[in-house]
């Protein structure tokens, strides 16, 4: 009987997205199910400035097989327990946005109520306390999670920093290993069916052909077969999301390897900074409108914290996603999908949704319509979940020193994030929708991090006599502090198991 599985998939560009799903196909399908070609080129330099991730990280590469010390010290990376964000809310603010739980639910009510009944006592005001990521994170402290049933430190939840680049080669070499076989060169064009539509080979420069039942579309911003050759349509979010521009550029790495990534806002924008072991990797992501490039990187260059290694990168973008992300016979996966800045670090979480929702959702020769739309219909709504958290930073702002912010602070903002900021504002809860990337203790974080003004409590935890929450707190945030300083420190840490 003729097969009508897929029996060829030619993945275009190469970079993070191209080589992380060249990896994932060829480890799931395994050799025998179908050919994956990667076709791209070295002339084509990639964007490779996204070098901090979230947890999830951590289900790809086990997916993969990867041994995490080898996986560190092959791409010169650190551990990340969060992000600190400095001068969001206001000038000379700041707040730490951990990964993993904040404390510990009491009662069958969130920890953030307990907390909130209490936040007025002084001996309780400082809620990092109760995280252990954010206090280890303030000590430069790192390990990863024991196997102690019961103990805070069994709950330690990270991420990494790494060169792009590095994880893309590392990628690549586990993909050809399992039988990916790349092409280098230019693609010039693409060939049609002119009965379905669907994309037949595409067009080297040099006037080779390479044929294809399944394109993946990872050429970046430009969306070589998603955009100029199917002609889908990008959905712009500037209006939420007014930052259009970066600058990028690695100084020397002068200080204590810090476990977590420091986002800074600016009068335009914000800035980054990611340490790994041989350097800092930073950036000014910023609105074009109210800044020029200059001045830009003027900002970037006067805020190093060591010397710079290389010349500032310039590099443009707009907020925003595909109309759809699957059209035919074709699937855009990373940046020719869609971009959502790296404020949360999502970029490289967005690439691996979209495999996984490929691998679950995986075509036949018939392309049916119903799993196209609802990968579709999932890969939008994570996208406007994901930019709904986002704008949450640019809008809860006090901040009113220069024409971007006050715009941020003003702007409509959807109707989604709306309600989950009045809800918050009057009673202090905050919501995970459905499998949305981001829990209610990350909106707990940054809500309160950025000073909403909870103007209550969920009443529901005056269940508990107040001295035995108070008594229950002091509990809980002496067992953090004993957890951190039983950690080594982060660089101790790198050094002893996987430094480069």
């Amino acid at each position: 009987m003729e097969t009508t599985r897929i029996q060829s998939i030619v993945i275009v560009g190469g970079g993070t997205a191209g080589w992380m799903t060249a990896a994932a196909l060829a480890r799931i399908l395994g050799p025998d199910y179908a050919s994956i070609t990667l076709i791209e080129s070295d002339e084509i330099g990639t964007v490779g400035v996204g070098e901090a991730t979230i947890p999830q990280i951590n289900i790809f590469n086990r997916m993969l097989g990867i041994d995490e010390d080898d996986f560190v010290r092959r791409t010169k990376g650190s551990f990340k327990l969060g992000i600190e964000f400095v001068d969001w809310g206001g000038i000379g603010q700041r707040y730490f946005h951990p990964f993993g739980n904040i404390g510990v639910d009491m009662a069958g009510v969130s920890f953030h109520a307990h907390w909130q009944r209490l936040r007025g006592e002084a001996e309780f005001a400082d809620v990092e306390d109760y995280s252990v990521m954010a206090k280890a994170a303030r000590h430069d402290k790192f390990m990863r999670p024991t196997t102690a049933p019961g103990s805070l430190l069994s709950s330690i939840a990270y991420a990494f920093h790494f060169d792009a680049g590095l994880y893309a080669l590392y990628l690549r070499e586990l993909a050809e290993g399992n039988g990916v076989r790349r092409i280098e060169g230019r693609i010039t064009g693409a060939t049609r069916n002119g009965e379905t539509g669907h994309i037949d080979h595409v067009t080297m420069q040099d006037g080779r052909t390479i044929p294809g039942q399944l394109f993946i579309d990872c050429s970046g911003f430009g969306g070589l077969l998603i955009g100029r050759e199917l002609g889908v349509p990008y959905i712009d979010w500037a209006a939420f999301l007014p930052c259009n521009r970066a600058v990028a550029v690695p100084c020397e790495l002068s200080e204590a390897l810090p476990p977590y990534t420091r986002s800074t806002a600016r009068a335009a924008g914000w800035q980054w900074r990611i340490p790994l072991q041989h350097r800092i990797g930073n950036g000014h992501v910023y609105c074009g409108d109210y800044i020029s490039d200059d001045e830009a990187a003027a900002v970037l260059l006067a805020n190093l914290d060591g010397r710079p290694l290389a010349d500032p990168r310039f590099l443009k973008f707009t907020t925003g996603h595909r109309a759809q992300f699957w059209e035919k016979n074709c699937v855009s996966i990373g940046l020719s999908a869609g971009f959502m800045e790296p404020l949360e670090s999502t970029s490289i979480w967005m690439i691996q949704t979209g495999i996984a929702r490929l691998l679950s959702n995986f075509p036949d020769q018939g392309f049916e319509s119903a799993s196209i739309d609802r990968y579709n219909r999932l890969m939008i709504e994570e996208s406007e979940l994901v930019r709904d958290f986002l704008v949450l930073h640019y809008h809860a702002t006090t901040r009113d020193d220069s024409d971007f912010w006050n715009y941020c602070r003003t702007m409509p903002i959807p109707d989604r994030l709306a309600e989950k900021i009045r809800v918050f504002q009057s009673s202090g809860r905050a919501f995970r929708e459905h499998e949305e990337l981001f829990n209610d203790t990350s909106w707990f974080a940054v809500m309160e991090g950025q000073r909403l003004g909870a103007r209550g409590f969920d009443p529901v935890a005056e269940l508990m006599p107040i001295e035995q929450t108070r008594e229950r707190l002091r509990q809980i945030k002496a067992a953090v502090t004993a957890s951190v300083d039983h950690m080594p420190r982060h660089w101790d840490f790198i050094r002893d198991n996987c430094a480069a």
